[in-house]
Formats: C-alpha cells, structure tokens, sequence
C-alpha cells in the first residue's frame, strides 16, 4: 500500500460528504497535534474516498482546512479504493473513524471490526449496534473535535488498549453475518 509500517496510521473511508463528517477527523487530528506535537512524526491521517452527490467541492475544502489547521501534513487524501482492496487498508489503519452525523447501518464499521480494526464512531443512529462501545472500539457523544481529539490520543498513547479492542472488535463483527441478519430478520417477521 505504500505506507510506512512505523506510523499510526488513522482512516476514515466513504464518501467525502458533510453528514459523513471527514471534517470531525481533520478537526480532531489537529487537536492530536495541539496536546502531543511529538505525534505528528508519528501519525498519518487517511481520508480514503471521493466527493459524490452534492460534495463535489468537499475534498478541497477539507485540504484547505487541514492546510489551516497546519495539519496539511498529517492528513493524506486517498481515491476511492476498490472493494476487494479495502481490507488492506482496514488492516493497515491503527484504527477507523466513523464520525457521520447520521448513520442507518454502519457497514464501514463493520467491515473494519472484521478485519480486526477498532472504530472510533460517532454514537448515533446503527453505529450504536455496529460498535461496541468499550469492546471492539469506541463511540463518541457529538462531534467535539476535541472529544474526538481525546478518544483518539487515548487509543494511540495506550496501543495495549487498542489491541484489546481490536480482539473484540473481530468477535463483534462476526455476529453480523447475513445468517445471523436473516435469521434475526425472520424472528420479527414471526413476533408480528
């Protein structure tokens, strides 16, 4: 992939829209630098995907607020990847971010969980089931760059912590395969 084994890398993958929130992690990444400046040799943040619908201006927005924030070196900008590659990157990042603002399912979590990477989430809507909270990553109240910034310090200054969350975050992912979503789904069927 390119990367440098030696850096914690930090990930964000989708579609580099507003409600998806990439600009929480640029945000938070530069409230990283601001209490541990020793980090910025350390860390890579990775917006991977490109703008779709009505964010086509969203990427060199969000280049020119990490230009501002004086994180332009820290925060790389990725083309979308194929789907067969991102389980690459997934195994790849320390951790994934998923900081949107509404979420119905939280696939990127998942997928990211089942390849034994821990997300860093935003507690709303389906993220709330597709992170345990404590177990396979963290899920953060709001989009307080500096929570966000402090959840993600934490996890890199505590990489013991964050291999407990990535053995949890395997185990989580695996009650969510399509034949225990189907026989869940049946259950309901059956209730009503």
């Amino acid at each position: 992939l390119g990367i440098d084994p030696e850096k914690v890398i930090i990930s964000f993958v989708g579609r580099i829209q507003p409600h998806k929130g990439p600009e929480v992690l640029v945000r938070s990444i530069a409230e990283v630098m601001t209490h541990n400046p020793a980090l910025r040799s350390k860390v890579n943040a990775l917006i991977i995907g490109g703008a779709s619908g009505n964010g086509t201006g969203e990427p060199e927005r969000l280049r020119n607020l990490a230009k501002w924030l004086g994180v332009g070196d820290v925060v790389k900008f990725l083309p979308p990847v194929a789907r067969e590659e991102l389980p690459n990157w997934y195994r790849a990042s320390y951790l994934v971010t998923v900081p949107s603002y509404s979420e119905s399912f939280g696939l990127v979590a998942l997928e990211a969980q089942a390849c034994g990477t821990p997300v860093v989430a935003t507690a709303v809507g389906g993220l709330r089931a597709a992170v345990s909270d404590g177990f396979s990553g963290s899920l953060v109240d709001g989009h307080d760059p500096k929570a966000w910034g402090a959840v993600l310090l934490r996890l890199i200054m505590q990489p013991e912590r964050r291999l407990i969350l990535a053995m949890g975050a395997v185990q989580h992912a695996s009650h969510f395969g399509w034949d225990q979503t189907s026989r869940a789904l049946l259950d309901v069927y059956d209730k009503v």
